[in-house]
């Protein structure tokens, strides 16, 4: 382990672009390859593009990430947010999967956090309040009477520093936030790197790390809200849906885990065989009840520390398919409960009931009060390292 900040490159762009010109029929351009047998080398490039302020004058960016297909991935480095991905249909067809604005002026005015970097706790803390190594912290609620997402300013509100990045199989970007001791409440002066990698293979890659000066409790995710039929114009109840989990947390009234680890057999969260979202969402059950549906944390099936998969989703109209790996031992579903038609996204589009599903990869809610669940805790001398990869095929 070591303790600082893996440093990234400098250089502002780094794109490759590759072009084979036509040749005009003469002797002096004669080949002894003909030019029609001679392929384009792949390229990927990172551009970008102003994408407004913040109220306080920071400049804020929309990078384009383009992979050797010509599919797309945009990212804003406020709050580190995947604004778009462009992913074919079984058909060919480039489609955006993700919900989302049209600019930052919507994101900063109203977002149920769409595609946003969350820090820097994930998720929920029981009554915002937490004890680390005898010293008893007090945090923003935010979320009835507990705090949600690390805040009233979390990780989804500020401007990260960026840079574009490429290698030989994505197109990259490195974004970098240092959060100051007690910030949000949280100790520690923490300093935290992203990088997003779009990969020829159409993965989004998302590696985390992170350090800090004193004993602090951190769980990073990605918010991202996904449709794969149309980006969040129709209901995502008909997707099919398969989590690699035996067990779940159960919540409470409030969506504050029990401490308890159930089974999922004969539950409605029994996700190990592909089943529509839908089916059993309106079941009489009390869990479905207190969370309004699905906003559940998975107890994943691992061994070891590697990634592993932790959920597939398929669309049947258009035969898209995201594969969620991860290297964390939870995964929350959330079925756009609290969606209802008032947010008005990319191109127009209402935002339905359940028009979107979220995937979120961390570990447990209320860890720092569950002696019992995988610990949160990062001290000095350590460095958080934790990654995410969503994977886009069609059937």
């Amino acid at each position: 382990m070591h303790s600082g900040i893996t440093q990234v490159n400098s250089q502002k762009y780094s794109i490759r672009t590759f072009a084979i010109g036509a040749c005009i029929l003469s002797l002096a351009c004669s080949s002894p390859e003909p030019a029609a047998q001679q392929q384009p080398a792949s390229s990927h490039s990172v551009t970008d593009a102003a994408f407004g302020s913040t109220a306080s004058g920071e400049d804020v960016r929309l990078y384009t990430l383009t992979n050797s297909k010509g599919e797309e991935a945009k990212i804003t480095n406020y709050g580190g947010i995947i604004v778009s991905l462009e992913v074919p249909d079984r058909e060919g067809n480039l489609g955006d999967v993700m919900l989302g604005y049209d600019s930052v002026d919507d994101y900063i005015k109203d977002t149920p956090y769409f595609g946003a970097l969350i820090g820097r706790y994930g998720n929920r803390i029981a009554k915002g309040k937490f004890t680390l190594d005898g010293n008893a912290y007090e945090l923003a609620v935010n979320d009835g009477p507990n705090a949600l997402h690390g805040g009233l300013k979390g990780f989804d509100k500020v401007v990260w520093s960026a840079e574009p990045l490429a290698g030989e199989e994505s197109a990259g970007l490195v974004l970098s936030y240092v959060s100051q001791d007690g910030e949000e409440g949280y100790p520690g002066t923490l300093s935290v790197k992203v990088t997003y990698r779009w990969t020829n293979d159409s993965e989004i890659r998302i590696d985390y790390e992170a350090t800090t000066d004193k004993p602090t409790v951190l769980n990073l995710t990605n918010h991202a809200y996904f449709n794969l039929k149309d980006g969040g114009a129709s209901s995502i109840l008909d997707h099919a849906l398969m989590i690699q989990a035996d067990g779940f947390t159960p919540i409470d009234e409030t969506l504050i885990p029990t401490g308890e680890i159930r089974p999922v057999e004969g539950t409605p969260f029994d996700f190990r065989q592909a089943t529509a979202i839908g089916a059993r969402i309106g079941d009489d059950n009390e869990q479905l009840k207190f969370g309004l549906g699905y906003d559940h944390n998975f107890v994943l099936n691992r061994t070891g520390d590697g990634l592993v998969l932790a959920a597939r989703v398929s669309e049947p109209t258009t035969g898209r398919v995201l594969e969620a790996l991860t290297t964390e031992p939870g995964i929350q579903l959330y079925t756009g409960n609290f969606l209802d038609g008032h947010l008005v996204g990319k191109g127009g589009t209402a935002y339905a009931h359940r028009s979107a599903f979220c995937l979120e990869t961390q570990h447990f809610p209320n860890s720092p009060n569950q002696p019992d669940f995988p610990s949160t805790a990062l001290l000095p001398g350590e460095t958080y390292r934790t990654t995410t990869v969503y994977r886009f095929t069609a059937m």
